[in-house]
This record gives C-alpha cells, structure tokens and sequence, in this order.
C-alpha cells in the first residue's frame, strides 16, 4: 500500500443523478459530475457560468452608502475641494488607489493619495496620519481597502473637521466608523447581491456609481487586486477577474506592460494563475520591504523609462522578499522545535524581536504548510512593548472568530476566517496563546489536522476527453471557492512511469484503464515512483488539462497525490544497492519485520539492526503458533531468504496476508537449480567406481573424474554426502571408504537428497520465476485466509 499525502474529501453523485443533469444542462460527465459535487443545482445559473460574456455587473447603488458617497465626492469636485484617497500597502490596496486615482483625475479632482508605511504607522488609518491630512488642507478623506474597524481614528478625524468616506471589504466588527458614508457588502444592512468583492471591486464600483457607466478599462487594475486578495472567485469576482484578465492580455497601462514583459509573460495568455504567483508577489513586495507607493506610480506612470525602473526596484525587493522568507521560516521553525518538540499546540503563536512586519503573513503561510496548524507570526517591538503580525489558518478554524474571543487584549485586529491581522502588548502574548490554542482544543478534531484535498470529480479514465477538458475551461478563472476542478482516477494501471528532471525530482506517467489511456506529470513526486510497485493499481487525483505537441492536442493530467490501495509486492531478487534500499524503507516504515528461513543465512550487521528479525522454524505445522501473532504487528514484510519447502513458503503467505507491503529479496548461498541433481543412475555409477576402487581421494581425484564424467564437482561432493548420510560409506584418513555390508536404503530417505529436490523446487518456482508469476503465487496462497474465514463465518 501507498498511503496519500493529504485526506481526500470528495463526493460521489449517482449515475442516473449525472446523466440527468447532461441531459438538462448539455453539458459533458465531467462538468456535470463538477456541478453536482459542488452544489450548483440552478441548471440556469451554470449556463450563465459557461457563458460568461452574457453576465452583466450589478447596479453600483444597491451597494448601502453609494448614494451618500457619490453625492459627497460630487459636492468635493463642484467645490475643488482637496480629496486624500487613503489606502493600504498590500496588492489589493494598491489596486484600490490606482483605481481611485484613475476615477478621480478623469472626473477632474483636485486629490493625492496616501499610503501608510507598514513599519512606521501598520495597518490601516492612524492619527497622525489624519492630522497630516490636516495640515494639507485636506477636506475629504475617502478609504480604499481599509478603514471598517477605524472608529476611534475617524471619530478623531471628523473631530478636526475632516470627512471620511470608508470603502472596504473587511469583515465588519460590532462598532462601524460614523461618517459620512461607509461602502462594504458585507455590512449586516446591506442589501447588496454579492458580498464578496474586494477592495478593488468595491473602488470599481463607487467608480461605476460616479462616471454613470462601468469603468472597464480599469478592469486589469481590479482584476489583479481581486485575485492577489484570495477572496471568492464567484459571482461578480469572477465576472472582474474573467473581463480583467482579458483586459490584461492587452493592456493599456504601460506599467502592466513592463511588468508582464519583464516577468516573461508577454507572449504567454495571462492567467489567474500567473496574477497569483508571479505579478502579485512582485506588487506585495514594494510594501512588505519599503514603500507601496512605488507600486501605485508603476501602475500610474506613462513614461517606459520610469516604469523600467520601478519594475527593476519591485524585482530587487522581491528577491530580498523571498531570502527575507526563507531566513525568518527558519528561525520559526526552530522556536517551534525548541519549545514543543514533541506535542504541538493546537495554535502556533510565534514571537521574536525585530522580524520583519512585512513578510510575517507568508512566513504564517509556510509554518501552516509544514505543520498544518492555524499560526500567528508577530515581530516584537520592545522599544514599544508591541507585538505586530499576521495570522494564516486551517480549514475548521475561523481565524477572525478566534481572534474575536481575545478582543480584550487586541487594540487592533481584522481579517476572514483564513487570514487576519493584528497587534498586542507583548505582556499579553502568552494570555493570548493560552486562550487561542483553549479555541483550538474546543474547535479542531485529530480529523481537521490532517491536510485536506478537496476532491470534485470521481470519474472514468474514458471521461477525460478534449471536449470534457475545453468545456471544464469555461468555468474559469478559478480561484476561491471555484477552485481549478480536482477530479480522482481509481484503480489506474500503470503503462509507463518514470523519474525525470534535472534531479530526478518529477514524476512522468501513462496510465491505462480499459482501452483509454492518459498522460501525467507529478511535480516533485518523483520520490514515489520507489514506493509503487509494476504491479499496482493506482487512485491518484489532479487537474487536467490539454497538452499541445507538435500541433496534436491530448489531455493531461497534472497530478497532485496518489495512493494504493491494495498490498504491495517489490521484486528485490538480485536487486543491486541493496542496502541502501534497505534504509530508504526502515526511515519510511515503522513496523518492518525481516523474515529469516535459514538459520545459516548471513544477514549483515547494519540491515539486522535496522530491523526486527523473525526467523522460522522448518517445520511447518510449528510456523502457525509460533509466528501469526508476532506477524500481525507488522505492516512491512521482508523475505529475505529462499524458504526450505513451497510448503513453508505456502504457510508463509497466509500468515503475512495482512501485510501492507511486502518486499521480496530471496537471497541465496548456492544455486541448486543451475547444479545437476543425481539420478539414480548416477548414484549406481558412482557407487561401483567406488566399490572398485576401495578408496577415492576427493581432493586428489575429484576434478579428474568430474571431467571424465562429465560432472560437477558440486554433484560428487552431493553424492559422498548423501552416501555418509545414508551410511553407505564412511571417512578413514580422509579418504571414502565403502562400508562392507551396508543396509538397503532408499535415497528418498537422505535427507540431504530430499532437501535437494526441495531447494531446486523453490529456486525454480520462486527465485527464477517472472514477477507476474510470483506475485499470483503470493496472492493465490494469501487468498486461503479469507477462504478459511468465510468457511468460518458459514459455520463450516
């Protein structure tokens, strides 16, 4: 067996189910298996998915708020007052800014924008920062991405005669800023028809509600803020993120342009993914490491010399960003180690002075990756006695809810179920473990720490077609909550597979079942194809897609995980490197037992101590009671040498029929199959030479008569064993000498002949057989046990 990576949750939709639903949506088995799995039951809602270019944006003014907001920043352009777009320094708030900017300067406003500096001022608005507003004159203060949980900031700011528009999209806490007007789906009273728009979904639209018509050309700005953010890629997210990707693949704003062209995706058709992994991470890095602003003019500017050279300083800290990661990872890994190293606590909460506040939340992200546990990672500042951070959560834990329940040691808090931010007194760090990992025993079981994948389709291997795949397309782009599908292949049989790589680290596959066969590629799955063996039937899950080759298209499919989940059984006869093979399975497998047939077998010293032996007696009415209940401890069975019977070997089989995986190597002093076994014939001849001769000197004579004979030397010295054995004849002065008047006896009754016959029997049946042969073998012997249980059960 092969166990997978991570715990497979997936449901199954019945036949008739899937085939009616073809039947009504038109659509292929894979997407109808896909709607069913994930709940979408509106047939009409789903076509309108397939079809994408027929949906229609929402009417702006239904958000609450837009008709004050509007009102107000008309009244601030009628009158030239000066508007302070105040944003946030991550992907999506730079994308909320730009979007303002941009409807701003086209509506003619006199405005600036400003961005707070993560390491001087944190999240959100402060203080300071409105009496600065202040100080420029400032009239109307208008937020993007940011501001719900500000009251005590904007209370301050009205108090010095500032207005205050808020737009976000944070989850709302129980006291909301009161102010002019406060723009954000999620508002209990809101009775807006999506609630999940981003910050810069929600700048799109205040957008939308002031120019009288969608801002479409503004579409790639907020379609790399609604994906960078992660949340839902439903409704109109998505409607965002498919006309903005669009936008993207031909883009209007020269600072995108350089981006793309600089990061090698100027000739590639942008996807959601390329916006996640390649352009967001170099946007987040102008605030993680220094200034966002940098991003905000990128995004603005129409010179390529100066967007050259903001790309050039994004790259720069990215890089620094990525080795900043690695170091801080580290360095959290070992507190974590330090501190707990054996039980984890349901919630890490890790600590350490002067980390940097700009990369805490992708350091949480890899700490959740390697533990599977909700995390917070907070930079200490002792100067001020703070502690700052970001904290990434597992699937069974709601992060913000959690954080809720501590709202009396957090002066600031905010974020979703999965991801949130915050700040604290150092003294109450410990306050705040204690009560976040008490969430943690109340709220998680053993189950919810096992890493989930989320499986959508179980399918046939002939359902994977190119019009299966191409219509599964149109359901992009995927994201949160319409994640690329993940279908699951069951009892795969394996035509090809091998490492490949620079490294050998990748997996590459062809699979079978029936008459289909498919292609697959596993990322750093290489270490498996060790642990699968020619024989296995495989479950794996992944994405498919459609691979181009030399213009012939054929479907593909990107594999994630795979498991087997059957019994196991390697051929290591004659296998080379065989000690090291040995070591890779004692790290993986716990329980592994040796099986020993032959006392005078030599297993070398380091093997023996990396495993238990178990060695057998030859008789096999004993093997039953001795060995069944010390077998059934262990899942990983070796055989490590040539039993002396088919008969032991037989009772062998059924007593490791439990076993997991079962590792046959058969090692062997002597070949007996390849050694001539004497017949009777032979036995008479030689028993005559030896009667005329009285004596033969073996070390002298032997190879003479041999080659005379035309024999073996091995052969001779078989029949002077099984002549002294049988008392035939007797050593004098090491010379054979035949006894005068020796008792009739048959050969059958030397057992050194019997165990011949025997041994030649087994190397012939087991060491020198194909796999396929042996591996039906092992199974027709093992399939007695469940015969023998079945007679049981029925009263026999």
């Amino acid at each position: 067996m092969l166990a997978a990576k991570t715990r497979w949750m997936q449901s199954a939709s019945s036949i008739d189910d899937v085939q009616e639903w073809q039947k009504q949506a038109g659509v292929s088995a894979l997407v109808a298996k896909l709607c069913l799995a994930r709940g979408w039951t509106d047939i009409a809602k789903v076509k309108e998915m397939l079809k994408m270019e027929e949906q229609s944006f929402h009417d702006p003014f239904l958000l609450q708020g837009m008709p004050e907001a509007v009102e107000r920043i008309q009244l601030a352009i009628e009158r030239n007052e000066k508007i302070r777009i105040y944003g946030d320094y991550d992907c999506d708030g730079v994308s909320s800014t730009t979007i303002m900017v941009l409807i701003l300067k086209e509506l003619g406003a006199n405005f600036d924008f400003y961005i707070p500096n993560r390491f001087s001022e944190g999240y959100g608005l402060n203080i300071k920062a409105m009496d600065a507003a202040k100080e420029s004159q400032i009239d109307l203060v208008i937020t993007v991405d940011t501001g719900i949980s500000a009251w005590v900031e904007i209370d301050y700011a009205i108090s010095i005669g500032l207005d205050v528009i808020v737009t976000d999209h944070h989850e709302p806490p129980p006291r909301l800023p009161d102010c002019i007007s406060v723009i954000n789906p999620k508002l209990p009273t809101c009775t807006y028809p999506y609630k999940y728009l981003a910050g810069a979904g929600v700048a799109l639209k205040l957008g939308q509600a002031l120019l009288g018509r969608l801002p479409d050309h503004l579409l790639d700005i907020a379609c790399i803020g609604t994906i960078a953010d992660l949340v839902p890629l439903t409704g109109e997210n998505r409607l965002i993120a498919y006309h903005g990707l669009k936008r993207l693949n031909h883009t209007r704003h020269l600072g995108i342009e350089v981006l793309l062209e600089n990061a090698g995706l100027l000739d590639e058709v942008v996807n959601e993914e390329h916006v996640g992994f390649t352009i967001a991470p170099r946007i987040n890095a102008s605030g993680r490491l220094d200034k966002a602003d940098y991003a905000v003019q990128l995004f603005l500017t129409e010179d390529r010399e100066e967007a050259t050279g903001l790309v050039d300083q994004l790259n720069e800290h990215n890089q620094q960003r990525q080795k900043l990661v690695e170091k801080m990872t580290k360095e959290a890994i070992t507190w974590v180690e330090e501190h707990y190293p054996e039980q984890k606590p349901k919630v890490l909460v890790i600590a350490k002075e002067d980390w940097n506040i700009g990369v805490v939340g992708i350091v949480a992200s890899k700490m959740v990756e390697k533990y599977y546990l909700p995390t917070l990672i907070l930079s200490i500042d002792q100067e001020k006695g703070v502690a700052k951070g970001s904290a990434r959560s597992i699937t069974g834990f709601d992060m913000y809810q959690a954080l809720r329940t501590c709202d009396d040691l957090l002066p600031h808090y905010g974020g979703h179920p999965m991801a949130a931010g915050l700040s604290l007194e150092v003294s109450n760090l410990e306050h705040l473990r204690m009560r976040l990992d008490q969430c943690g025993e109340q709220w998680l079981t053993e189950e919810d720490l096992i890493p989930v994948t989320r499986v959508d389709v179980l399918c046939q291997l002939e359902d994977v077609t190119l019009e299966g795949i191409e219509e599964l397309s149109q359901l992009a782009p995927f994201g949160v909550e319409n994640p690329r599908p993940m279908i699951c292949l069951e009892q795969m049989e394996i035509k090809e597979m091998k490492k490949v790589g620079a490294n050998k680290n990748h997996l590459k596959c062809q699979f079978r079942q029936s008459e289909a066969v498919l292609d697959g590629i596993g990322f750093f799955l290489g270490d498996r194809a060790d642990k699968i063996s020619p024989g296995a039937k495989l479950d794996l899950i992944g994405q498919v897609d459609i691979n181009v080759w030399n213009g012939k298209k054929k479907p593909q499919i990107m594999i994630k995980d795979m498991r087997v989940p059957h019994q196991q059984i390697f051929d290591w006869r004659g296998a080379r490197q065989l000690e090291q093979q040995f070591v890779t399975i004692c790290d993986e497998e716990e329980k592994l037992a040796l099986i020993q047939f032959r006392t005078e077998t030599v297993i070398p010293t380091h093997i023996r101590e990396l495993v238990t032996v178990i060695t057998l007696d030859t008789e096999v009415q004993a093997l039953e009671q001795k060995t069944e209940h010390m077998l059934q401890k262990f899942s990983t069975i070796v055989l490590w040498d040539l039993p002396r019977s088919m008969e032991q070997f037989e009772k062998v089989c059924e007593l490791i029929a439990h076993g997991k995986n079962i590792y046959v190597v058969f090692d062997h002093q002597q070949d007996h199959y390849f050694s001539m076994l004497p017949t009777r014939e032979h036995f008479k001849w030689f028993y005559a030479f030896l009667n005329q001769r009285k004596s033969f000197d073996r070390p002298r004579h032997g190879q003479q008569l041999a080659k005379h004979k035309g024999w073996t030397l091995e052969s001779i010295d078989f029949m002077i064993e099984v002549f002294l054995e049988l008392e035939f004849a007797k050593m004098e002065k090491g010379l054979i000498v035949l006894h005068d008047q020796p008792n009739k006896k048959s050969l059958q009754e030397s057992i050194a002949y019997k165990q011949k016959q025997l041994d030649i029997q087994v190397e012939q049946e087991l060491l020198y057989s194909s796999y396929q042969v042996l591996v039906e073998l092992i199974h027709r012997n093992q399939s007695r046990v469940e015969q023998k249980k079945e007679a049981v059960s029925n009263g026999f």
